[in-house]
């Protein structure tokens, strides 16, 4: 898993999926285990580090480790039950290079492992060194990656002081431009390197604050800060820097060009392959601008007339935050409530007699203003798209008792998920087997349930999933047949 790792300060290295690396315990130099990577560093970055890192192919006191003939422990720090630091191994300062995954560590730690191995006969050492030497030869590893692999460390390794010094401005001037919003602030710097910083970097390249003038994420920060771009503070508590506010008026700010990044390969193949998938069915609830929110809504000279999705909602208001400076100057996690703000999210909902708040959390403020906005919701399936005002309602799956000990399942609310009844009544009846029909719900004017006979609600709510594509949160199952 992703958070179970140590990540050096210049962050990970560039890797793409499918490819070998090995698990080390910090201070032992022999690998624990061995496998290939679940996804690459860059879709790792844009899920924020986590999620499973590696499939692991095998790993120490394994049946493969347990097969092999005089059973080798790498070094004295590998026991029954646990792996620790190994004592005989000194270490002057740990560095990114001992969590690297390249083959030829992994290699090299196998040999150490049998030359520590303690083995009486020699003739047996060798013979079993030998098998393991033309097993690993047999490994055939992807040449692409590794050609791939080389021109960018070899890139990396020529860059002087200078151009390391000036591709971290760039890669901080795209965040600021691309991904930092003033929503997302305050940030920790830690943060902001790993899920901003590192992304914005050219593929292929590793980023190391080590290699530039300033040695340090925290120098870099407060460098930016003393400059007049960024706004940076250090954590008194936490002892790291953190990022307080943006100046998107700077010189340098207003002088840089983002650029457009092209999707890597496996990207838009896993693009393309989520498209297929939700392009089935597609539900969205979106915001309408109410009479509550128009005076924020006009001063940024936003659509009144537009449907909004809650991120683009919430955008709106902090672009009002900014151009009233309405960020609180003692404390950038909380905004000043002035008084358009202020109506737009209280008017009408304080009690007679109670005080206006006069400041509201920055966390607080996009779901605030949500709430007074009208609520719809939007369903689309293939070219088919529906836009009906308030929450959606979810598919109600019930199964009841009928007739001693027969059952029978109700299926009700498709409607809203552009789904027809009949046609869906006969395509259950050919896939469970039984007999179905269809009834138009009392007191609801064309809104139809679907009757299956049988006790099919789990597998009638797997077959909407799967098939249809719906999301699970808007199925509803009740089962009245437990007692």
């Amino acid at each position: 898993m992703f958070p179970g790792i140590s990540i050096p300060p210049e962050g990970f290295p560039s890797f793409g999926a499918g490819q070998p690396w090995a698990v080390k315990v910090p201070g032992n130099p022999a690998p624990i285990a061995v496998g290939i990577t679940t996804m690459s560093s860059t879709e790792a970055l844009k899920a924020g580090l986590r999620g499973k890192a590696l499939r692991i192919l095998h790993y120490y006191r394994d049946m493969l480790w347990d097969s092999a003939d005089g059973r080798y422990v790498p070094n004295e720090g590998f026991f029954e039950d646990i792996v620790v630091e190994d004592p005989n191994f000194v270490s002057t300062s740990q560095s990114p290079d001992s969590a690297e995954g390249t083959p030829e560590v992994t290699h090299e730690s196998e040999d150490a492992a049998i030359d520590s191995s303690d083995t009486a006969d020699p003739g047996v050492h060798n013979e079993a060194k030998e098998e393991i030497t033309d097993g690993i030869n047999e490994l055939k590893l992807p040449e692409d990656k590794s050609a791939e692999q080389a021109p960018d460390e070899k890139e990396h390794q020529t860059l002087t002081t200078e151009e390391i010094d000036s591709l971290l401005d760039k890669c901080l001037l795209q965040a600021l431009y691309t991904s930092i919003k003033e929503k997302d602030l305050p940030m920790p710097g830690s943060t902001l390197w790993s899920n901003h910083i590192l992304p914005c970097r050219p593929p292929g390249v590793t980023l190391d604050i080590k290699k530039s003038s300033h040695k340090k994420l925290s120098k870099w920060l407060q460098s930016k800060s003393s400059s007049g771009l960024i706004s940076a503070k250090e954590d008194k508590y936490k002892k790291e820097v953190i990022l307080l506010g943006i100046n998107r008026k700077h010189p340098d700010y207003m002088a840089f060009k983002p650029e457009k990044r092209v999707q890597e390969p496996v990207e838009q193949e896993k693009a393309v392959a989520e498209s297929s998938v939700t392009k089935q069915l597609e539900v969205a609830e979106i915001y309408k601008p109410s009479s509550h929110v128009k005076p924020i809504f006009m001063a940024v000279e936003a659509d009144m007339e537009k449907y909004y999705s809650a991120s683009e909602a919430s955008d709106v208001v902090f672009r009002y935050v900014e151009k009233e400076n309405l960020v609180k100057p003692t404390d950038k996690a909380k905004v000043i409530l002035d008084v358009t703000l202020c109506d737009a999210l209280y008017k009408g909902a304080i009690k007679k007699g109670s005080a206006y708040p006069t400041e509201i959390h920055k966390k607080d403020l996009g779901s605030t203003l949500l709430n007074r906005m009208q609520v719809h919701h939007k369903v689309t399936r293939g070219t088919q798209e529906v836009i009906r005002k308030g929450a959606i309602r979810t598919i109600q799956i019930m199964t009841e008792r009928r007739q001693g000990n027969k059952k029978m399942t109700r299926l009700s609310g498709l409607e809203c998920f552009l789904m027809d009844p009949d046609s869906l009544a006969s395509e259950l009846q050919k896939k469970f087997a039984c007999s179905t029909t269809t009834a138009e719900l009392p007191g609801k004017k064309g809104q139809y349930e679907v009757l299956v006979q049988g006790g099919v609600i789990d597998d009638l709510a797997k077959h909407l999933v799967d098939h249809y594509g719906v999301p699970k949160r808007y199925i509803e199952v009740y089962d009245k047949t437990k007692r």
